[in-house]
């Protein structure tokens, strides 16, 4: 890259973040007690996204724990430690982690903890030691990133609060499309945007619609999490490489996405450049 950075690609910008996406290391075993096991078409490399991401003209990702792995972050610090800058991280860890443990991840470019209501239910915020362990995130100026679906926010919310957090809500939330936003764990997601200090991934719109593509269904909430949130603290991701999906998702299609829902050239940039590179700590190239 030169100066000037790399021309625009397809996002049409020329720095752009994928801030959400998996990455796989098949040298390094699943956790005994994983969820889900992924099919061996979505169980992508670092390298293989570095290539999706170039062809697409992305120039940064941040890669989210793999929940297989639990709480091994290997494959996270290994993908980022030979990113060349490219990427940062949000781990898996346990509520017993030590600050020595935290700042490792730190020092390894880890910029937040993630927490799984659909998969753990209220476990990560409420078990021994999680009291804790979000002090010392917010001492640590991380985010907590948050894995919900339908109405399981809105018995989080109220924790993320008490706790002083900068919480981060995964694709939009997933509420239900054909539930509308008034249903109660989206209210809760507009509620946190609306106080100023939350984020929100503009992301996973498969996950949420019952039409399918162009998944046209999910373009009041997006339109309702960018008045609460405002591009200021909206980032978008692809979700790469599509785990647990029933039916073939791409990479294209969920960048077109972005450019339909946010047609507007200046919000696009700050989604895919200037809100993550701020928050995620990601440079322009030298």
């Amino acid at each position: 890259m030169d100066a000037t950075g790399p021309e625009p690609g397809i996002a049409g910008t020329r720095l752009a973040v994928d801030s959400h996406a998996h990455v796989f290391c098949g040298d390094l075993p699943f956790a005994p007690g994983r969820v889900y096991t992924p099919e061996p078409c979505q169980a992508g490399t670092a390298r293989q996204f570095r290539a999706v991401l170039d062809a697409h003209g992305i120039t940064h990702g941040l890669l989210v724990g793999a929940q297989p792995y639990d709480t091994d972050n290997r494959c996270l610090l290994r993908s980022i430690a030979q990113s060349g800058g490219r990427f940062r991280g949000i781990a898996l860890v346990p509520a017993g982690a030590t600050p020595r443990e935290l700042r490792d991840l730190a020092d390894g470019g880890v910029v937040g903890i993630r927490i799984n209501l659909t998969t753990d239910g209220m476990r990560g915020l409420v078990e021994p030691g999680a009291e804790r362990l979000l002090a010392q995130v917010r001492e640590m100026g991380w985010f907590v990133q948050v894995h919900c679906e339908h109405d399981e926010l809105a018995e989080a919310a109220p924790i993320l609060r008490r706790a002083g957090v900068r919480a981060m809500i995964d694709h939009l939330g997933r509420p239900h499309a054909a539930r509308g936003t008034a249903q109660p764990g989206f209210r809760a997601l507009l509620e946190l945007g609306r106080e100023g200090t939350a984020v929100c991934k503009v992301s996973g719109p498969f996950r949420s619609s019952v039409e399918g593509h162009p998944w046209r269904d999910v373009d009041p909430f997006v339109e309702a999490v960018l008045e609460a949130f405002t591009p200021d603290r909206c980032v978008w991701g692809s979700d790469w490489p599509f785990v647990r999906m029933d039916e073939r998702v791409d990479y294209g299609p969920a960048l077109a996405w972005l450019r339909r829902v946010v047609p507007d050239e200046a919000r696009r940039e700050k989604l895919l450049w200037s809100t993550p590179a701020r928050l995620f700590g990601f440079a322009s190239p030298a």
